[in-house]
């Protein structure tokens, strides 16, 4: 019995690590910031013009909705281009 007690432990064990592993990672959004996640998902990334223009918003809603999504856990990172100043999603090291 004591052999099925300590397998039983370690089987909780491992689900409460799936749990707390999912309750770090952010939520990808449904709509149009989902929409923004995934141009800034992409090699290139995306400008805040390019994402205006994808989501239909204007550039300070563009930026509002950046914010947002650093505030819900997803780094990002700009990158200067020549005259392209392009949001890229951070990746995390691992």
């Amino acid at each position: 019995m004591t052999n099925a007690k300590a397998k039983n432990r370690k089987s909780n064990q491992k689900t409460a690590t799936a749990v707390t592993a999912d309750v770090d990672a952010p939520v990808r959004p449904g709509g149009k910031l989902g929409l923004i996640i995934q141009r800034l998902g992409t090699k290139a990334g995306a400008t805040a013009e390019e994402l205006a223009t994808a989501t239909g918003w204007q550039r300070h809603t563009v930026h509002g909705a950046l914010s947002r999504l650093r505030a819900r856990g997803f780094a990002m990172r700009r990158e200067v281009e020549g005259d392209r100043k392009a949001y890229h999603l951070a990746r995390l090291a691992g």
